[in-house]
């Protein structure tokens, strides 16, 4: 724009391009020939010049516009009391079948403002519907937007959903990443997302798995929208229109009597690149809470365990096979029923022995639970009906036990952190926390009536339960964090420091809704197994839940057999979390002839749980930035390189130095895989790819291979190789970083100047003559061990004034204060040691 407008009144300007010209004969209407605009610095919204849209722009460049038929209502004749509103259902039906008219405003008109902070619009819809646009400033690069419904009078059609409408770019090389945990693919491009749990009756999970809904999207163009709504809803990406993105909300009014449907606030953000965004997209909803560092894992469990002497020996096993592991959890059953909250004196005979010893080894151990008592839990059955801690209205429960308990009641909510705090005193670290998805807003067109203690019902508590119901067992351990894994999830409970896990996904290698033949040479059409559990995860870290952890294997149709499991174990190896575990209580050393497990995928599983518990201090540095930048972790491709123009929903970077791309067809033993430009590293052999005109490299990838790249001049922080876990451990024996951080590997790539910060005040840095520098911090101060791969034999190594001195291996520099070894492997790789302190290391 040219110069900045002098009155908010210019908005005007947008009134009559819209309204019948008799609107702009009302002397009453102020016009003025500037254009509107809210906003300063480089990020506006603002009318464009020719009054006829709204227009989210950068420096200029319009991100998104919104014109004429931008802000809509559903309206229909008459508001039922028993329908739920629900645009999913509705879209399915169609709008004439569901009695749905939706209406564009005739006019609008500025009634309000203050120069370049807020606005007002009237919007008048017809038949005296009408409603206001409040238009304000959150930030620099955040607009609100919040549509307001008049009061409605008898006679008059009522207003049931609001719509707001965004006209993108159009370009088809665009993506859109976020709206919570998909299965199908990363990019929402073409879609029809709903904001809720929907039944699905052609797969057999009998749902659209939309365990983690986040009505947040996000635009390869630099922009995002975010929808702050409990209520049910959809988004139509560039579905009817490749251009358009539409997002229907319910909001008819929760109470009867109501003459005034909600209101509807929507956030508009923008943003130099698509991951800048969730900085603000988490200003609104709240910053995600790190989990404890040891929550990474890995961690092994079982589908059931036998007794405490099978939980016992399989801490021992652990530890003896040398396989990295931080946790181990409990799932049912263990208590004397569903939930007592107790271990079942028969099975159990010693549970803080049992407890005691997990920590003994480093392994913290969580318990599997969920908000029911089944009617054998006495005596807290019959309490919790006495004392009215279910809801005062229930419809159908999703589970096998019972009632969920309505934690919207503070005693039923103290009842129930009574009960957790059981557990916590005997040393329980954390919960898997199951069901809890009770509360499904709709049965078709009808509502599924629940009523709660607060007065709420399902309409809003399909989107509050989980997060009342996880908060409940996260109140006991106080200020610490402890490991919070669920199924389920609504936005703002990433504050909570939750981890998701997708739930019952297939063991099998196929996409969502494919069709396969299990055991018994039945047909299924399955929920997906492992390239829908990439989907997953991708698409929560692009919608605001950073951690998560996939049921390695699947669980469903389980065992995995062989291949497999190895895929499985290596693309989670790259994954924020790593679990291991199935439904077939097959843990990682055993062989079965189902699952075709044997010595090679033992060791195949010991190198990648040892990767991943070593590239902590990698992860932790990216988790305490995140609190700054807002970037997640686990970055789709599209998403981090909107440049490529390529959207693929199975390759994606772990943090800025890492690019995986993990294998997920049987048989496939060679994959292409799209790159950003530039030098990528092979991580396990030092070999430079360079992408060819596709923007693609070809490479190998055997069973025991996880594709894996370094870009050019990358620092990857490590722990030593020897590092059995990241929690406590008082066994000596147990190489435990919790206890002890030792020295700081770093894994160097050849390349550019560079540097790495980490979390806690060390960093490693490649500095343009070459040399490299390296400084202690608060937690890594014992010293360093840089492993830089792909380069010549040096003739001698320079630390300050002085020389290193060379020893004849890299085993022998692991027991060494200082010095360098050199080894042919990856291409050559120089290994240096240096001692505690701050230093400077030359290579000639």
């Amino acid at each position: 724009m040219s110069r900045r407008p002098r009155r908010l009144v210019g908005a005007l300007v947008l009134g009559c391009a819209l309204a019948p010209s008799s609107a702009c004969s009302d002397a009453s209407l102020r016009l003025e020939p500037e254009p509107f605009a809210i906003g300063e610095g480089r990020f506006l919204l603002a009318v464009s010049k020719s009054g006829s849209e709204l227009a989210l722009t950068r420096d200029g460049l319009t991100l998104l516009t919104l014109d004429r038929d931008a802000f809509q209502i559903g309206v229909v004749d008459e508001l039922l009391p028993d329908r739920s509103w629900d645009p999913w259902e509705i879209e399915r039906r169609g709008d004439a079948d569901s009695g749905v008219t939706y209406r564009a405003p005739r006019r609008w008109a500025a009634i309000a403002g203050s120069p370049e902070r807020e606005a007002e619009i009237a919007l008048d819809f017809g038949d005296g519907l009408a409603a206001t646009l409040k238009i304000g400033v959150a930030s620099a690069s955040r607009f609100t937007l919040t549509l307001i419904p008049a009061e409605t009078r008898p006679g008059q059609p009522a207003i049931a959903l609001a719509r707001i409408r965004l006209r993108t770019s159009g370009d088809p090389r665009e993506g859109f990443y976020g709206l919570g945990e998909q299965v199908d693919t990363v990019d929402n491009r073409g879609k029809l997302r709903a904001m809720q749990m929907e039944a699905d009756g052609e797969v057999e999970s009998l749902s659209n798995e939309a365990h983690v809904p986040v009505p947040m999207l996000v635009g390869t163009r630099g922009w995002g929208v975010f929808a702050a709504t409990m209520r049910v809803g959809t988004f139509d990406v560039a579905r009817k229109d490749p251009s358009v993105v539409e997002a229907t909300f319910a909001v008819a009014a929760l109470a009867p009597e109501a003459t005034q449907a909600e209101r509807l606030r929507v956030d508009l953000f923008a943003g130099d690149a698509p991951l800048d965004l969730y900085r603000e997209y988490f200003t609104a909803a709240g910053t995600p809470r790190p989990p404890p560092p040891w929550a990474l894992g890995p961690w092994i469990w079982r589908n059931e365990h036998a007794d405490q002497a099978e939980v016992m020996d399989d801490i021992r096993k652990i530890r003896e096979l040398d396989l990295a592991t931080s946790g181990i959890w409990i799932d049912r059953p263990y208590a004397s029923a569903v939930n007592t909250f107790d271990f079942d004196a028969r099975r159990y005979t010693d549970p803080r022995t049992m407890i005691d010893g997990a920590h003994a080894a480093g392994l913290r151990i969580a318990l599997w639970s969920t908000p029911y008592l089944e009617p054998a839990a006495e005596p807290m059955a019959t309490e919790a009906k006495t004392r009215g801690f279910y809801p005062v209205e229930a419809s159908l429960p999703l589970n096998p036990w019972g009632l969920p308990i309505d934690f919207s009641s503070p005693d039923a909510a103290k009842f129930w952190r009574g009960l957790v705090e059981r557990y916590t005193e005997l040393g329980i670290d954390g919960f898997k926390l199951d069901y809890g998805e009770d509360f499904v807003p709709s049965l078709g067109p009808k509502r599924n009536v629940w009523r709660l203690a607060d007065g709420s019902d399902e309409r809003t508590m399909q989107h509050r339960y989980s997060g009342l119901y996880h908060r409940v067992y996260a109140e006991p351990f106080g200020d610490e964090t402890p490991f919070l894994l669920v199924r389920a999830a609504r936005w703002g409970e990433q504050t909570l420091g939750v981890i998701v896990w997708p739930g019952d996904m297939d063991a099998t290698f196929t996409q969502h809704k494919e069709r396969f033949e299990n055991r018994r040479g039945e047909e299924i059409v399955g929920v997906g197994g492992l390239p829908s559990t990439v989907v997953m995860g991708l698409s929560l870290s692009a919608s605001g839940f950073p951690f998560f952890a996939a049921d390695t294997g699947g669980y469903r149709h389980s065992p995995p057999d062989k291949e497999l499991f190895v895929r499985w174990v290596e693309q989670t190896a790259l994954s924020t979390v790593m679990e291991v575990g199935d439904a077939s209580s097959q843990p990682p050393w055993l062989s079965t002839p189902e699952n075709g497990r044997d010595d090679e995928s033992l060791d195949i599983y010991r190198t990648y749980a040892r990767l991943h518990a070593r590239l902590f201090p990698y992860e932790w540095s990216y988790v305490a930035r995140m609190a700054r930048d807002g970037r997640p972790i686990q970055r789709p491709l599209g998403l981090a390189h909107p440049e490529l123009g390529v959207h693929p929903s199975d390759e994606y970077l772990f943090g800025d130095e890492l690019l995986v791309a993990p294998v997920l067809t049987r048989g496939q033993t060679r994959r292409r895989v799209v790159v950003p430009a530039g030098t990528w590293i092979d991580f396990w052999d030092g070999t430079p790819m360079l992408p060819d005109a596709r923007g693609e490299i070809e490479v190998d990838a055997p069973l025991a291979k996880l594709p894996l790249f370094l870009r050019e001049g990358a620092i990857v922080p490590m722990l030593r190789p020897t590092i059995d876990t990241l929690a406590p451990a008082s066994d000596p024996e147990v190489d435990s970083f919790a206890r002890d951080a030792g020295p700081l590997w770093a894994l160097v790539a050849p390349g550019p100047p560079r540097s790495f910060d980490l979390w806690e005040g060390a960093r490693v840095a490649r500095l343009s003559d070459g040399s490299f520098e390296v400084k202690d911090g608060h937690v890594f101060d014992r010293g360093f061990v840089l492993e830089l791969v792909a380069t010549r034999e040096p003739v001698e190594v320079v630390r300050g004034e002085g020389l290193l001195p060379r020893v004849a291996s890299p085993e022998i520099l692991e027991r060494s204060v200082e010095g360098w070894a050199w080894s042919p492997a990856r291409r050559g790789t120089l290994f240096i040691k240096l001692p505690k302190g701050d230093a400077r290391v030359t290579v000639l």
